[in-house]
Order: C-alpha cells, then structure tokens, then sequence
C-alpha cells in the first residue's frame, strides 16, 4: 500500500486544459491510485478560489467531489490542507466527507519515516505583502463581512482576483537554486527545530526534490496540475515524484 501526496490544482481556471478536463484527469488519477492508495494527502490549493456560506457553496467540481465521497465510503483516508487560495474552507469537507482540514503544516510518521507536510504559503523570508493579507484574510470578522456579500457578486469578484494570478500563466521553469529557493531557505534553518526525512510543500508550482543541508532530509515540491501534473508517491520506503499523463514531466532541484 502506498501514501499519496499532491497540490495545486487549481480547479476553476484554464491552464494547460479547461478546468473541467483537467477536473476529469484528476478523477482518472484517483481511479487509478485508489487501487494501493493506503492515505491521500491533498496539500492546498485545490480550488482557485472557495468560500463556504452558511449554505452555499461555489458551484462546479461535481466529478472531483463525488470522486471524493467515493473514495471515502470505501474507507481511503484522505487529508485536506488549506493554501492561499481556498483558506476560506471551513467545514464543508468534514462534515460531508468526513475529510480533516490542516490549516498549519503537520508532522507525521508514515512507516518509520517522519513527514513534514503542509501547503508552504506565508513561510521563509521576504513576501511580506502576502503575509500582511494571509492575516487579513484569515480574520474572523471580515470573513463574517465577506458572507454578508451576495454569491452571485462575491464569489464572482473574488474568482476574477483569482484569475489574476500567477496560477493561469505558463511556468517559469527554473530552479533558482538553494540560496534563493524561499522554500529551501526556510528549511535549512529550520533543520534542528523541526526535523524530519522528509519535508512536502506546495505553492512554489515546480516539482522539486532538493537534498537539504544536513545530507539526508529531502525537500520535495508536489509543483501543480496545470502544467505539469505532478504528484509524490511513498512506497514505505522511497518517495517519488511522478507526473500523470505526462510523459516529459521533469523534476527540478537534483544538483
């Protein structure tokens, strides 16, 4: 049995497909990894954008939800971190999918190997106009104003300033090496804070998998579903990225 970990699909803009194939091709790939699949890790930004009102949801992601659903009825467990673009999630996963929802990033042990796990937005140096908005927007009371708005108005501004951002454009393929990696940064200096095998962030929408500065922990970037289709895999001993239905997929990082 194998533990899967994957992010960034973004479901709600066009990338290299529509929304909605690439909706389908996700669906394909639970249908394929559900067959040895013993826990999946869903690590941010699966939506572009999502609010949940008291009883109202965006609309769309039919395929993706039912998949879900499915895979939790037949008892596959299944983890949700929230990222930049879906932190509005609130209780929607658990109580109709029984999913839990991780808004920080989580230590795990898998096998005898320890995971640090989380979606990466808001960590390492510099951005510190993202991290003035992350609390902003993490403020009970204005998310309490944000549910006043109409949906057909709020959730169709809100996709708009989604829209905009950096997720619907084409890559920028370019490991910047561990000096500049914000990401890799952040860990080096957090090695004997936090130690662990293995470290799996989202967000930087590159696969990555970088030897950290002590030798042996790894860093490992999932990247994201609009360009490269990428996803980790652990098999109790290795971990592994893989990109589904892409067979020029390229992993960044391996100096």
């Amino acid at each position: 049995m194998k533990t899967y970990f994957a992010s960034d699909f973004h479901l709600g803009v066009p990338g290299k497909y529509s929304s909605q194939e690439r909706e389908k091709q996700l669906v394909r790939w639970l249908d394929e990894i559900s067959k040895d699949a013993q826990e999946i890790f869903l690590v941010g930004d699966l939506f572009d954008f999502w609010f949940e009102y008291k009883e109202v949801i965006p609309k769309g992601y039919t395929r993706f939800l039912g998949k879900l659903a499915e895979l939790r009825d037949a008892g596959i467990p299944i983890q949700f971190f929230t990222g930049n673009h879906d932190m509005w999630m609130f209780r929607y996963f658990e109580d109709e999918f029984g999913i839990p929802i991780h808004r920080q990033p989580i230590l795990r042990e898998i096998n005898g190997k320890t995971f640090l796990i989380g979606h990466g937005d808001g960590l390492g140096p510099g951005d510190y106009g993202y991290k003035v908005l992350k609390h902003i927007f993490a403020n009970p009371f204005l998310q309490w104003m944000f549910a006043r708005v109409h949906p057909n108005f709020g959730i169709g501004l809100a996709r708009f300033w989604s829209g905009r951002s950096r997720s619907i454009h084409p890559p920028n393929a370019k490991f910047l090496g561990p000096d500049q990696e914000w990401l890799i940064v952040y860990l080096n200096a957090e090695l004997e804070r936090k130690p662990a095998d293995f470290y799996l962030f989202g967000h930087r929408h590159l696969p990555i998998d970088h030897v950290l500065k002590n030798g042996k922990s790894r860093y490992i970037n999932l990247g994201e579903w609009l360009h490269y289709n990428s996803y980790a895999v652990f098999d109790g001993e290795n971990l592994e990225l893989r990109f589904f239905e892409n067979p020029q997929g390229q992993v960044f990082g391996q100096l």
